[in-house]
């Protein structure tokens, strides 16, 4: 196909603009990176309370699973040299209105469209609704704006196809479902989290890459790059720039272990009730990090970089731990309660969206 640098350049405009935000006087440059900062304590949060937002799924829902403290919903991401604006709910969904907005990724991408549904219902409170809340398929209407904002779950954002022979094949290089995502007019991915699982969670059964050739396994961080770099393609050449924005979510830090987060005593995030500084990322996310920015570089129609590695690195406190309602290990260090973080990454969505 033949490349526009024209639309490119409009396009990395844009692209630098939406990752910059107008700074203080004290900011010598006048701009500054939303995505550093620091956590600092707030009265006036959370954005809103969870009990008004019915659809919730218990998953995410901390306080309604019984858990007895809230000192986490109180923290509010303060960027270094600005302030992130206001979150508008009616100007979100005026500049929406008539629009489509779609989600694609796992379980963190759920985390994601079910803060923002529940901020989106909080500033519009009287506004009629409709939703079905059930994988895999996830979709919100306010029918009043003629907007819906839809949840797809699509862990790899590659094809991953079932054979009867064989099972579920993961295909690196191949992105048909993309096809049905091309009249969207802002689309939201996430994935990174599912390559790293082995039986009995991993999925799939054979990885195929172009030339057909099949193995049982290898090594994740590069199938990893090879799919987003098949993904990357795909954005740059088979959608309509003009119309779609995209956006990548960024790689969420999980809390497994204590020494993720600076203390290495420590089993997990159970218990924890505070965030912490000087955290450091796991060497397999700073590796992913490092594919997402190389690939997005060499882009002619880049997306937008959610890059909430940082902001979620010091907030072992945040998760569902044991309140997530599920019976199973009680011990969730990788989702976000609702309200909670996933909020703030609305928030950067929001900023980077219309400042």
């Amino acid at each position: 196909m033949t490349s526009n640098y024209p639309n490119f350049f409009v396009f990395f405009v844009t692209f630098y603009l939406f990752n910059q935000i107008k700074g203080d006087s004290n900011n010598a440059n006048n701009t500054c990176n939303i995505f550093e900062g620091n956590w600092v304590f707030d009265n006036n949060y959370p954005l809103y309370n969870s009990s008004v937002c019915s659809f919730l799924r218990q998953q995410f829902n901390c306080q309604k699973n019984g858990r007895p403290d809230n000192e986490y919903l109180k923290y509010r991401w303060q960027p270094i040299g600005c302030n992130l604006p206001r979150f508008d709910a009616k100007l979100f969904l005026e500049k929406y209105r008539g629009k489509k907005i779609l989600f694609i990724g796992d379980s963190l991408s759920l985390n994601q469209w079910e803060s923002l549904i529940c901020m989106l219902h909080a500033g519009v409170p009287t506004a009629k609704y409709n939703v079905i809340n059930r994988t895999p398929n996830f979709f919100f209407e306010f029918p009043e704006y003629k907007v819906t904002i839809s949840m797809k779950w699509q862990q790899f954002i590659v094809d991953m196809e079932e054979e009867k022979s064989v099972g579920k094949v993961l295909k690196l290089e191949s992105i048909k479902v993309g096809d049905a995502w091309k009249n969207y007019d802002l689309l939201i991915f996430d994935t990174w989290h599912w390559w790293f699982y082995k039986p009995p969670l991993q999925p799939w059964e054979l990885i195929e890459m172009g030339n057909k050739t099949r193995i049982k396994d290898m090594d994740r961080i590069e199938a990893f790059k090879i799919a987003f770099e098949t993904w990357s393609t795909w954005v740059d050449f088979q959608l309509d720039h003009s119309k779609t924005k995209v956006v990548y979510q960024g790689i969420s830090s999980s809390h497994i272990k204590g020494r993720t987060f600076g203390k290495p005593k420590a089993k997990n995030c159970i218990g924890e009730t505070k965030p912490v500084n000087g955290s450091k990322s796991p060497s397999t996310q700073a590796r992913g990090i490092e594919l997402v920015k190389n690939t997005m570089a060499q882009m002619e129609n880049p997306f937008l970089f959610l890059d909430v590695s940082l902001l979620t690195r010091s907030r072992p406190d945040a998760h569902p731990m044991g309140f997530d309602g599920l019976r199973h290990t009680g011990k969730d260090c990788t989702h976000w309660c609702v309200a909670g973080v996933p909020d703030t990454w609305n928030l950067l969505l929001y900023a980077s969206l219309f400042t």
